[in-house]
């Protein structure tokens, strides 16, 4: 019973090694959690992002707090927006479709201005605000038929080098303890006493028609702390505190359907998982005006230490064709087969990369521009446990080597005619996988409007924002799994309005 327990503990660490979708692996949910969007307000948003020399936005608040310091009255604003999400999927010469779309609030603010005019330090402003920095909703499905491998084969490979006792311990809460239960694999020593027990074979067909569909939704919110302070209109500085909260979840369904049933007709595998987390962070910077038309910003975000639950379950169905399977000391008749994990539950620690951003703004009475450039390496993003801290080693090793330090580049301009400001703004992400034959692409167009009164203001931004990435099934030590061509786009509209006094 003790092994038992300790066995649905270890699967919760264990039970998503090998698998390639979007946050079903350890070193891609570091990945994805380590990556955020740039946020803020409508403005900010619809110039690309590119804020870190500008300042005066409640934007600030999260990406640089030295911008506060150049605030010289009190605001609160609200921004609504809403997001439209399609995913077109390419697999073995098919092409299929999905989209979806849903109402959010990427965030919410209010600065304080806190003025004084002693010898040369003018005050600065003290500022709350809530931010969406990362959007997990959307949803792809494709089919295909494969004639070259199957979902049987990652079962065979993860289930070597086990025997057979090792399923009640901490192989059975596995999509390959399913496998084992639903006797789509057996070891050899049933076919003869004399082979190993720890080796498995499969009486599964190879070709079959193999279709997925796989949703998840979910987000990252921060709340951001940060005052700024503002030295002869020449020097700004900054800093605050941010508490995460993350919300993620996921549900996928893997099919094959076999093309010659003469043993098995199908297998159905669903898998659920439910990530929580909430983490602290850090940030600081400075803006330096040197001369009247140029800012220059720097901000450096420590890395952010999340304390993590998640939850897992899954489960497979094998419909055999009323196949008599021998298991070494009887005939059992096959049908319609199913097997169960338990609802395991995993604590842990994560921590993300730190971010270091650098941003020249020109400025003039009839607008600016601004760019940033920020470095991010999430080969450095790290988890921990205290059950098992040795596993959690591994998976870092894993990180370390799949992926490399990115910059990230952003640009944009507003054009000012009296109350009215004209945006528009464009963004990239660099490759973060350190294999360069990996296709990924992440790019971001952006563009707005804005009134400005003398108690009122109101922007609106629109933002097209475009990834290509791989995604895999399951994985094989001959790297011979199908892939899938991935291409996620994501239309974002938001309205920010913001009250001063």
């Amino acid at each position: 019973m003790v092994i038992k327990k300790l066995g649905i503990i270890l699967t919760g660490m264990l039970m998503l090694i090998g698998y390639v979708s979007s946050a079903q692996s350890y070193a891609e949910s570091a990945l994805l959690f380590s990556q955020s969007q740039s946020g803020g307000s409508s403005r900010i948003q619809a110039i690309g992002g590119a804020q870190i020399a500008l300042g005066g936005d409640y934007s600030s608040v999260l990406s640089n707090p030295a911008g506060l310091g150049m605030y010289n009255r009190s605001e609160l604003t609200f921004t609504p927006g809403y997001a439209g999400y399609s995913t077109t999927a390419n697999f073995l010469g098919n092409s299929t479709k999905e989209s979806s779309s849903k109402l959010n609030i990427p965030g919410l603010s209010f600065v304080l201005h806190l003025p004084r005019e002693n010898n040369d330090f003018y005050g600065g402003a003290f500022g709350v605000s809530m931010t969406r920095t990362n959007d997990f909703n959307g949803s792809f499905s494709y089919s295909g038929v494969n004639d070259a491998t199957s979902i049987v084969d990652h079962f065979l490979e993860t289930a070597n080098g086990d025997t057979p006792d090792q399923f009640d311990t901490y192989q059975f809460n596995t999509p390959t303890g399913l496998a084992y239960d639903t006797y789509l694999i057996g070891p050899l020593s049933i076919l003869d006493p004399d082979l190993p027990d720890d080796e498995y074979f499969t009486d599964a067909p190879i070709e079959s028609l193999q279709t997925e569909n796989m949703t998840s939704e979910g987000t990252t919110y921060q709340w951001s702390f940060s005052y700024g302070g503002n030295y002869k209109d020449i020097l700004f500085f900054g800093g605050g505190l941010g508490l995460s909260t993350l919300r993620y979840e996921s549900q996928k369904f893997f099919s094959e359907d076999y093309v010659d049933f003469d043993t098995l007709r199908s297998i159905l595998l669903e898998e659920n998982l439910e990530i929580r987390g909430s983490g602290i962070n850090a940030t600081f910077g400075v803006i330096v005006r040197p001369v009247s038309f140029l800012q220059i910003g720097l901000s450096f975000v420590s890395p952010t230490y999340y304390q993590i639950t998640e939850t897992y379950d899954a489960r497979l169905d094998a419909h055999w064709n009323d196949y008599d399977y021998d298991d070494g000391s009887q005939l059992i008749n096959l049908n319609d087969e199913y097997a169960l994990t338990d609802i395991v539950t995993s604590e842990y620690t994560m921590t993300t990369p730190l971010k270091l951003s650098a941003g020249m703004a020109f400025i003039s009475k009839h607008g600016f521009i601004s760019a940033d450039i920020e470095m991010m390496n999430p080969a450095k993003a790290k988890y921990s446990s205290e059950t098992d801290a040795s596993f959690y080693r591994s998976q870092n090793d894993v990180i370390q080597n799949s992926f490399k330090k990115v910059y990230n580049y952003r640009i944009g301009g507003e054009f000012r005619h009296n109350i009215w400001r004209i945006r528009g703004g464009y963004s990239v992400m660099g490759n973060p996988y350190a294999q360069d034959d990996y296709d990924y692409k992440n790019v971001s167009i952006s563009g707005g409007a804005g009134l400005r009164f003398e108690k009122f203001y109101i922007d609106l931004a629109i933002v097209s924002k475009k990834v290509d990435s791989n995604y895999s099934p399951y994985t094989l030590s001959d790297n011979s799994q199908p892939v899938v061509k991935l291409q996620n786009k994501t239309l974002t509209s938001m309205i920010t309005l913001g009250f001063t006094f």
